[in-house]
C-alpha cells in the first residue's frame, strides 16, 4: 500500500508567464517512451512480479523503493505542465473565441481534452502505453533495462532543457536530472554486486555532468546526488546494502535517508472559466457548502 503526502518533492516557482509550447515539450518527460510514467510502471511491475524476495531482498527493496519515488516524479512533471499552462488564455463569452490562442499551440489537446492541464501522453499528444513496460522476471536483465531507461530519460531531459528556459521547467529538470542520476548509479551498483561488472564507468550518459546545469548544480550542492530516500515508514531498509560507499563524482559518502524529502507546496491551480474548469460557480459553491454542513 502507499502513504501519500500532499506536497511536491521540490518547490516549483510561481510562473510569471505561460508557455504552452514548453508544456508540450515537457509532456515527453511524463508520457513518452522514457518518461516518468514509464519509469514508474517499469519499476512498479518489476516489484510486483519479483521472485525470491527473501533471498534477494536488497534488490527487491531497491526496485520497490525507487518505484515509490517515481510516483512523486510524475506528480512533479504534471504540475510543471500545469504551471506552464497557467494564464495561457483569457476568459470571455463563447462567441468571442476565448480559446483562439490554442490554435497555435503545438499540442491543442491541452485546450480541448484536459482544460489546460497535464495529459497522460507525450509531446505530440500520443498516449502513454503499457507496451513501454519491461518486466522479464530475470533480475540482471531487469536491472540492466532500468539502467538503460534512466539514461534514456536523462538524455531526453537534457534535450528538453535545451528547448526551454522557462524557470518552472528548469527547476523541475534540475531536480530530476539529479534524482535520475541517483537511480542510474543505484542500478549500476546493484548490477556490479551481482555480476562484478562496473557499468557505472559508463556514466554520465550523455557525457555531460549534472553540475554543468545551474539548477542541477544547486541540488548537488545540497548533497541530493548522494541521497537515496527510503519512501516507507518501516520497510525497504536493505537498500543500504546496495547504496553504500562513496559517490564517483565527488567522493562524498552515499546516504540512505529515512522518509521523503521536505519538498514544496502543492500548487493551487486557478479557475479557467473559458474551459468550464472546475465549472463550479459562486451560487453552486454556496449550495455545496450547505449540503456539506448538513452532512457534518
Amino acid at each position: 500500500m502507499f502513504l501519500r503526502i500532499d506536497r511536491l518533492q521540490v518547490e516549483l516557482p510561481q510562473p510569471k508567464e505561460p508557455d504552452p509550447n514548453a508544456a508540450a515539450a515537457v509532456q515527453e518527460l511524463l508520457g513518452g517512451r522514457f518518461g516518468e510514467m514509464s519509469t514508474l510502471m517499469n519499476y512498479m511491475y518489476q516489484s510486483f512480479n519479483f521472485r525470491g524476495r527473501e533471498k534477494l531482498k536488497p534488490y527487491y527493496h531497491l526496485i520497490a523503493n525507487i518505484a515509490t519515488e517515481e510516483i512523486g516524479h510524475i506528480e512533479l512533471v504534471a504540475h510543471t505542465i500545469n504551471l506552464l499552462m497557467t494564464g495561457a488564455t483569457k476568459d470571455g463569452a463563447p462567441e468571442t473565441a476565448p480559446l483562439a490562442a490554442a490554435k497555435n499551440w503545438r499540442n491543442t489537446h491541452h485546450a480541448i481534452a484536459t482544460g489546460q492541464t497535464a495529459l497522460v501522453g507525450n509531446s505530440m499528444g500520443g498516449h502513454w502505453t503499457g507496451d513501454y513496460v519491461f518486466s522479464s522476471g530475470n533480475l540482471v536483465l531487469d536491472l540492466l533495462h532500468n539502467f538503460f531507461l534512466e539514461n534514456g530519460a536523462r538524455t531526453q531531459k537534457i534535450r528538453v532543457y535545451e528547448m526551454t528556459d522557462h524557470p518552472v521547467a528548469r527547476q523541475m529538470l534540475g531536480y530530476l536530472l539529479v534524482r535520475g542520476g541517483v537511480h542510474a548509479l543505484a542500478y549500476a551498483k546493484a548490477l556490479e554486486s551481482i555480476t562484478g561488472v562496473d557499468v557505472s564507468k559508463m556514466l554520465p550518459i550523455p557525457n555531460i555532468k549534472n553540475s554543468d546545469f545551474p539548477e542541477a548544480r544547486a541540488f548537488e550542492e545540497q548533497g541530493a546526488h548522494r541521497k537515496l530516500y527510503r519512501f516507507s515508514l518501516d520497510d525497504y531498509k536493505e537498500v543500504a546494502k546496495i547504496w553504500s560507499g562513496t559517490h564517483p563524482d565527488d567522493g562524498g559518502a552515499l546516504e540512505v535517508v529515512d522518509g521523503a524529502p521536505q519538498g514544496g507546496a502543492m500548487p493551487d491551480l486557478p479557475e479557467v472559466p473559458e474551459e468550464f474548469a472546475p465549472g463550479i460557480g459562486p451560487e453552486e459553491l454556496a449550495e455545496i457548502a450547505k449540503r456539506l454542513m448538513a452532512n457534518a
